[in-house]
Parts: structure tokens; C-alpha cells; sequence
């Protein structure tokens, strides 16, 4: 049995590991190899992918939820997804939290999963599926100005922009004429995004302890999130009387996939990408889960929503380049000299 736990670690941080490439620091490249700052080249720009998967993976939940798993079970859904997820990768990663790393692991567990996925819920529950899409499409611009002041960087104007023109295009893509406004739901909206951008500026400021993989970082914070939202869940939910084949499919998926596989790439992500430039990557979880909806659930687009989507996935390619780097040898030329 450790046998086979081994070799399932390995499998995935083999997996993780391959779809990174290899990136083990970003330091002075971008400004040594300007094209490494734009993606499509460079090693970055496969940790920018691979990172880029878990939002991706997280823009299927709705299709899987509403086409899937049994209804008004919501916190049931977020239980299932953070907890046996979280099981799993502390099995996987066979390390429990040291010292400091028990409480770390708790706030950050509580922000990323605990508090963000209820008030999600809360949020899609009491607006409609656009404005609730487009507060969480709020959270680049949250962590570009906590990046400021918590981790003391200088505010990334060009990131700031290209966040703003994000939440323009998701919002072209998902909001409706029918779209309303409810006080709570709109707090909540702007709480969950809140609440996990602050858990993603904690997690970049404090990284992860040596020796332990990525793995058994998103064990460690599924599990501390799934405790959270278990008594919630019994008390208010309950358990749903009957889960047929589909529901155990919808559940797996959400769990290993949009759980524990998704959180590894995003920690490891996280790791190795500056944090504004890997949260505008959190605009595809609304564009995916749009166009699944047009793939699958009969949905189509306008105009409008063309436009917007076109301008969304712009925000997100843009946020990922360094503004520095784009001058390109010409403008770093001393004068008298010919390029």
C-alpha cells in the first residue's frame, strides 16, 4: 500500500512538474531574454499554462453542478469537492503541518476554500449567474492592490488596467438585460473574492515549507477548508437523500480535478508567477464555464458577448507581459549606437 501511495506521488508531481517545465525560479531572465516576459515562449509560458488550467477547471463547475449533482445541495457540493480532495493529497504527499505550518495552514484553508466557497454559493444563489461572474471577476483588481499592501510591491498600473478591462469583457459576456441586484448577495460576491484573494497574496507571501511538494500544500488547505464547511453543511444541508451514478461522477470530478489536481497547478503556480499577472488567469473560469455552456447546454452568443469574450481573453494574454520588457532592444540602445 506505501508502495502504491508512493508511486501516485509521484505520478502527479510528475505530471505537475512536466507541464512547468522545469521553471524552478524567475528571476533577471525577463529583463536578460525580453521575449521570455511573453507568453508563448520561454519556460514561463508553460508554468503560465499549466497554472492557467486550474481556472479553467474551475469554470466547469456549473455545468457539473447544475447538469450532474443532486439540487439545493450547494454546501454539500463544496464539502465534497474540498474534503476527500484534501484527504487525498495528505495521503498523497504523506506531510502534515510542523510548527508555524498548522495555523498557516488554517487561515489559509479558511480563506481559499472555508469562507470563499460558501459565500460563492450565497452568492449565485441570490444573483444572477452574470453578476455574481462578474464580482468574482473583481479578484485581479483585489490582489493587484493587496500585492501593494501586503507584500510591498509597487503598483502595476498596466496590471490594474488590464484587470478593469476583464471585468468590462466578462461582464459584456455574462450579464443580461434580467440581471438584478440583491444587497447580500452583491456582499457576498465581493466577500468571496476577497477572502480568496487575500488567502492568494498569504499563500505567495508565505510560500511553502521546504521539502514539501505542492501536493501536500493544496491537502493541507482542502482539508482545513472541508473541516470548516462540515458542521455548516450538516447543519443547514444535510446529506442528499440519494446520489445516483452521475452525481458520484460530478462529485469525482469537482473533487479531484476542480480540487486537488486544479489547486496544485494554482499553489504551484502561484510559487513561481507573479501573483497580479497568475490572478487575471482567474479570468477564465467565467469564459469557460460560457463557453460550455454554448458547447453543451444550448447556449449562444451575441454580438455583444462575442466582443466581450474577445476583450476578456485579451485582458488575460496582456496581464501576463511585462511592460518593460516590451520597448525591446531598439529603446535600451545608447545614443550614437545604430541597432
Amino acid at each position: 500500500m506505501a508502495h502504491d501511495w508512493c508511486h501516485e506521488n509521484h505520478v502527479l508531481d510528475s505530471l505537475t512538474e512536466r507541464l512547468n517545465a522545469g521553471v524552478m525560479t524567475i528571476t533577471t531572465t525577463s529583463t536578460a531574454h525580453p521575449s521570455s516576459a511573453v507568453p508563448g515562449t520561454g519556460p514561463r509560458a508553460f508554468a503560465t499554462v499549466a497554472t492557467a488550467l486550474a481556472p479553467a477547471a474551475w469554470g466547469t463547475t456549473y455545468l457539473v453542478t447544475t447538469a450532474f449533482l443532486p439540487a439545493d445541495h450547494s454546501l454539500f457540493a463544496a464539502l465534497m469537492r474540498a474534503l476527500p480532495a484534501g484527504l487525498i493529497g495528505l495521503l498523497i504527499a504523506r506531510r502534515l503541518p510542523r510548527g508555524q505550518w498548522w495555523w498557516k495552514a488554517a487561515v489559509l484553508g479558511t480563506l481559499n476554500i472555508g469562507l470563499f466557497f460558501p459565500l460563492l454559493f450565497i452568492a449565485a444563489a441570490r444573483l444572477p449567474g452574470g453578476v455574481a461572474a462578474t464580482l468574482g471577476a473583481t479578484q485581479p483588481i483585489l490582489i493587484t492592490i493587496l500585492a501593494v499592501l501586503v507584500l510591498g510591491e509597487r503598483l502595476s498600473r498596466w496590471r490594474l488596467a488590464w484587470g478593469i478591462v476583464g471585468i468590462i469583457g466578462v461582464g459584456m459576456v455574462v450579464l443580461g438585460p434580467a440581471a438584478g441586484f440583491d444587497m447580500i448577495g452583491i456582499l457576498a460576491g465581493i466577500g468571496g473574492a476577497a477572502a480568496m484573494g487575500t488567502g492568494v497574496i498569504l499563500t505567495k507571501r508565505w510560500g511553502r515549507p521546504p521539502g514539501v511538494s505542492a501536493v501536500g500544500v493544496a491537502g493541507w488547505q482542502l482539508s482545513a477548508g472541508g473541516f470548516v464547511l462540515l458542521i455548516p453543511t450538516l447543519v443547514f444541508e444535510g446529506i442528499p437523500e440519494s446520489i445516483d451514478t452521475a452525481g458520484v461522477l460530478g462529485y469525482l470530478w469537482l473533487g479531484i480535478v476542480g480540487g486537488l489536481l486544479a489547486y496544485t497547478l494554482w499553489f504551484r503556480g502561484l510559487g513561481r508567477l507573479p501573483v497580479t499577472a497568475t490572478a487575471l488567469l482567474g479570468l477564465l473560469s467565467p469564459l469557460v464555464a460560457a463557453g460550455l455552456g454554448v458547447a453543451f447546454a444550448g447556449e449562444s452568443l451575441n454580438l455583444i458577448q462575442i466582443a466581450g469574450f474577445t476583450l476578456a481573453l485579451a485582458a488575460l494574454f496582456c496581464g501576463q507581459l511585462n511592460p518593460h520588457s516590451l520597448v525591446g532592444p531598439r529603446a535600451r540602445t545608447p545614443k550614437g549606437t545604430t541597432s
